[in-house]
Parts: structure tokens; C-alpha cells; sequence
């Protein structure tokens, strides 16, 4: 019995980096802001999109498991080099973003420990991550065993804090149920997909699992593993909104700043909460900084065909590229870094459809795949999913602009 649990925790790998990326201090602003301000009524958009997210990742998973050239150099020589390198781009675009708002999480975070001010940390942080990344060895093992941890406790932490809040079951029943959004809701509900459905990600996990070295006899491990990730990151982002909302939204608090999302954590811990929430957001920040840098470089160095190890040259530039763009924006960013960090989530998604199509073609393609190429009913949840991430991007490229604008 022993054995076997230890051999589950030891798969549970991929998809916890999966889910530390994707779980940065965007998802939680997110998350926090939408509890705040509208209650349980946005809980159905994250069960949809973590749906959306399990069959892409499921589809990434299997493509990982059954291949060994990797999935953009499949893409080049079936459908062309062109298309590969868009898809990188998309991915490389996505991370920047995602980049960006790691940035300020890291910065806003320990400015509430410090009182320093936030745009002196990721002058820090940047340069000890790349120290980190480049320096370190079994970087892989060192990246995993940190997502598992910080993952864990950030779980946990909320976990205890929504039986403290005692929300109101009923309604919160209601927040699954979907309804209408009005015009000047969408770069909200675009951020909340973003929580979960965020494909650049997703396509990534067939990487992971020919860096795991599984085959078609660890399939099962690799699905489990998948749907654990994809799970913990729709509960995550759940208990955040919903332990926002009870805690929150009756005494009309709306998230504006760090101090105003470590309120809903008053419950568990008190005076301390501030601080204490500052530290997990920090820490998620910085975890997803590192990891969302290799992705994005890595994807961009393959889709030109120039490998994607850490210890080519190409490849390391592009992620260095990624870390310190993400620092020099959010050092000279002037505005709202609240309401930033939700159009820096929100605009993650505007580069990904080219990533949903190649991954379905590739997955209905039976020379790559053979007799494992998606069933009509995981085309039809992949193309719903396509659909409402591409009905996202042209709502929110006219936010975007205005935004941008305005700042």
C-alpha cells in the first residue's frame, strides 16, 4: 500500500507544474476580484473552461506519450514550418503576458511583507530566477518538487479558510448554473477562462511527458496525472471565488489592491492574513515565472527547429528574452496593478487559437497518431472549446486596445 501511494505521488509530476503555471498571481487577482464584485454567478465559466482544458491537455497528453519527435516538429513537416512557427510565436506571446503579470504578482507580494516598494522586487527576483534556471541542476526534479509544495500549501491554505467563510450553499449552487453576460462583462469572464483554460500550457504537457520518459504503458499514469492537475486548478480557482464572495462582497469590499484580497484569508489567520497571503502570492508569482519562461522559450526555439533543452543556445535566449521583458514592462508600468493583472490574464488568451488548431489537427491526423486519434465526442468539446476562446479574442482585442489607450 505504501509503495503504491508513493509511485502516485511520484507521477503527479507534469500536471503539477501544469497547474503551478497556470495558478499565478493573475488567476488568483482574478479569482479574488470576481468573488468581491459579483458573487458565486461566474463559478459555471471555470467548470467550463476546466473542461475545455482537460481535453486539450488529455489531447497534448497522448500525443507526448505515443511519439517521440515533438509536437511542433510534427506540426512542421505535416502542415509546414510556417504554421509551426506561428504557433510558437502564440506561445511565446501568451508566456510574455503571462510574464508580465508574474511580475507584478511577485512585486505587489512582497511589497505587503516588506512595505518596499513593489517595483524594486522584480529587479530581484528576475535575476535570481535566472540564476536559478541556468545554474541549477536536475532542474526538472528542483522544479517539480517546488510546484508540489507551493501548490500544495496555497490548497490547502483556501481549503480551510472556505469551511471558515461558510458560504451560503444555495447560492453558491446557482454560480454553476450558466446565464447571459452583458457586454462590458466579457474581459471578465476572458480573464476567468484564462484561470484554467490556458492552451499554450496545455500544449506543453506532451513535452513534459517525453521529458518523464512515459510511453503507451504509462498512458494511465499520464491521464491521471492529467486530470489531477486540470482538477486542482478549477477547485483552486473555485474556493478563491467563493471564499471571496462570502468574505468579501457582504461588506461591499471590492479588490483593489493586495490588501483587499488578504481579507477573505481574515477568517484562518487574523492579522497576519495580509502578510501571510503576500507571501503565497509571492511565492506563486515567482514559481510561475520561472516555469512559464522555459515554455514559452522552449516552444518558440522548437517551432524554428532550433531545439528546446536549456542547454542549447537558442533556446536560452528566447527564455531569457521572455524573463526580461517580463521585468523591464512591469518595472516601468504606470497604472491600476490590480486591474492590470487582470487584462495581463485576460490578454493570455488572444494568441492561443493557433495553438487549439494544431493541436486538433495533429490529434485527427492517423499518420502521426494511427488508431489514436480523438473520438467524435473529444472533437466536439475541442471545437466548443475553440470556439469560445476565439468569440474571447475578438471581445477582448477591442479591450485591449482601449485599455492600452487609456493607460
Amino acid at each position: 500500500m505504501i509503495n503504491k501511494v508513493k509511485e502516485f505521488i511520484k507521477s503527479l509530476g507534469p500536471g503539477f507544474i501544469i497547474a503551478s503555471v497556470v495558478l499565478g498571481p493573475g488567476s488568483i487577482t482574478v479569482s479574488s476580484r470576481i468573488g468581491s464584485q459579483y458573487g458565486y454567478s461566474f463559478l459555471w465559466v471555470i467548470a467550463i473552461a476546466a473542461i475545455f482544458m482537460g481535453m486539450y491537455v488529455t489531447m497534448s497528453a497522448r500525443f507526448g506519450v505515443l511519439n517521440k519527435e515533438t509536437i511542433l516538429q510534427a506540426i512542421a513537416e505535416k502542415y509546414g514550418r510556417w504554421f509551426a512557427i506561428l504557433i510558437g510565436i502564440s506561445a511565446f506571446l501568451t508566456s510574455l503576458s503571462f510574464q508580465f503579470g508574474n511580475n507584478l504578482g511577485v512585486g505587489i507580494g512582497m511589497e505587503g511583507i516588506t512595505g518596499i516598494n513593489e517595483r524594486a522586487w522584480p529587479l530581484i527576483f528576475t535575476p535570481f530566477g535566472i540564476l536559478l534556471l541556468f545554474r541549477a541542476r536536475n532542474l526538472y526534479r528542483i522544479l517539480e518538487k517546488m510546484m508540489m509544495v507551493l501548490v500544495m500549501i496555497m490548497i490547502v491554505s483556501f481549503f480551510i479558510n472556505l469551511t471558515l467563510t461558510k458560504p451560503d450553499s444555495a447560492e453558491l449552487m446557482k454560480g454553476f448554473v450558466p446565464h447571459s453576460v452583458e457586454s462590458e462583462q466579457y474581459s471578465i469572464v476572458a480573464a476567468l477562462m484564462a484561470t484554467t483554460f490556458c492552451l499554450a500550457i496545455a500544449f506543453y504537457k506532451a513535452y513534459l511527458a517525453q521529458d518523464k520518459g512515459w510511453d503507451r504503458k504509462d498512458m494511465r499514469i499520464s491521464m491521471r496525472d492529467t486530470y489531477g492537475g486540470i482538477f486542482m486548478l478549477a477547485i483552486v480557482s473555485s474556493i478563491i471565488i467563493i471564499t471571496s464572495a462570502a468574505s468579501l462582497q457582504p461588506f461591499g469590499i471590492e479588490v483593489n489592491s493586495a490588501a483587499d484580497m488578504a481579507r477573505q484569508l481574515e477568517n484562518l489567520f487574523g492579522t497576519y492574513a495580509k502578510v501571510i497571503f503576500s507571501m503565497g502570492l509571492a511565492a506563486a508569482a515567482f514559481s510561475s515565472l520561472m516555469v512559464n519562461s522555459v515554455i514559452g522559450g522552449g516552444l518558440m526555439a522548437d517551432s524554428l527547429g532550433l531545439g528546446r533543452s536549456m542547454n542549447e543556445k537558442i533556446p536560452r535566449f528566447f527564455i531569457l528574452a521572455i524573463l526580461l521583458a517580463g521585468m523591464f514592462i512591469a518595472v516601468f508600468f504606470r497604472g491600476n496593478v490590480i486591474y492590470a493583472l487582470i487584462m495581463a490574464q485576460a490578454a493570455s488568451i488572444l494568441s492561443v487559437p493557433l495553438i487549439a488548431i494544431g493541436l486538433v489537427l495533429v490529434l485527427n491526423n492517423k499518420e502521426i497518431m494511427g488508431a489514436d486519434t480523438n473520438k467524435w465526442w473529444q472533437n466536439v468539446i475541442a471545437i466548443a472549446g475553440l470556439l469560445s476562446i476565439s468569440l474571447m479574442v475578438y471581445y477582448m482585442y477591442y479591450t485591449l486596445i482601449g485599455y492600452l489607450g487609456a493607460v
